[in-house]
């Protein structure tokens, strides 16, 4: 039998906008991190490439610390910009995201706001025609009431909303890959956590 090939052969994860100063704005801001936490885990064992954004640091702060972006124990990021922008594939972005080769990517978004820099992230990505994951349980905004109609656009427009845990069991596609123990293992230990972001997030 020949050895198991993943289902999402070029995974990229992009992190929009979750900075400090959004903490008590966003509606249930602490389940998009912990969601945006699960991926990072799963984005070590299955070496997916990681890019961040801010919005404006210098007003609305840094990413929050507990994503632990850029720290001797934290993950690397390919690119972790400042914008002013609201898509995240500014210049920055672009030269680092294009630096991963020419193929088309497999891109899950996570962040805020759903309906701002999340939308016109997804739609600048479909542009160029990468396949975009958007997950339910990993984006949210201020006003929780534009959160489904921004998942309903891009679901539309060509965007995959789904969930934390459908995506990473859609990367590995095989429960044989040598990353399954690892991945399963994130997903036992964000088994409370992924079911209260779910609850919380997904009821719209």
């Amino acid at each position: 039998m020949s050895a198991p090939v993943r289902r999402l052969v070029r995974p990229v994860l992009f992190i929009c906008d979750l900075q400090e100063k959004f903490r008590n704005a966003i509606h249930e801001f602490p389940r998009v991190v912990s969601t945006t936490q699960k991926l990072l885990k799963a984005s070590q064992i299955l070496d997916i490439p990681v890019f961040a954004t801010t919005q404006l640091r210098g007003k609305l702060g840094e990413t929050c610390p507990e994503l632990a972006l850029d720290t001797p124990d934290g993950v690397k990021t390919k690119a972790h910009a400042d914008k002013s922008a609201f898509s995240m594939l500014v210049p920055e972005v672009q030269k680092a995201f294009h630096e991963l080769g020419p193929e088309k990517k497999e891109v899950v978004v996570v962040g805020i706001e759903a309906h701002i820099c999340v939308t016109q992230t997804t739609l600048d990505l479909l542009r160029e025609g990468h396949k975009v994951y958007v997950l339910a349980d990993g984006v949210s905004s201020c006003n929780p009431q534009e959160v489904p109609i921004a998942l309903a656009r891009l679901r539309a427009e060509g965007a995959i909303v789904t969930t934390s845990e459908s995506f990473l069991y859609e990367c590995m596609g095989d429960a044989s890959i040598s990353e399954f123990k690892g991945i399963a293992g994130v997903v036992k230990e964000f088994n409370k956590a992924t079911k209260e972001n779910m609850q919380a997030l997904c009821k719209f």
